[in-house]
């Protein structure tokens, strides 16, 4: 995995992540449950844009691929990238745990 070397980031990153966490287990179902297209849309946004502030190339893309379902309304898709998301989120926590710096 590649992150970022900047140590300020290396600092925040924790944190980053398990607020990613968080907002995942707390919104997301119910943003597409309740089909709040504009509003799954923008958290797909915030995450791709702010994974990428802090490197995290590939969990950005996630977000990249969440915004087109959002903009789609396809929800079956939609549905399927919490999983994808959160366990790419959790990769990143179990790593900078075992590789402190």
């Amino acid at each position: 995995m590649k992150l970022s070397d900047d140590p300020f980031v290396r600092e925040l990153l924790p944190e980053f992540v398990e607020n990613w966490l968080f907002d995942i287990d707390t919104q997301f179902d119910e943003l597409v449950q309740n089909k709040k297209q504009d509003d799954l849309y923008r958290l797909a946004h915030t995450l791709k844009g702010s994974c990428f502030q802090f490197g995290l190339e590939h969990i950005a893309h996630l977000g990249i691929e969440l915004m087109g379902y959002a903009k789609k309304a396809d929800w079956e898709n939609a549905v399927l990238m919490k999983e994808k998301i959160k366990n790419s989120f959790i990769e990143v926590r179990d790593y900078l745990k075992n590789n402190p710096e």
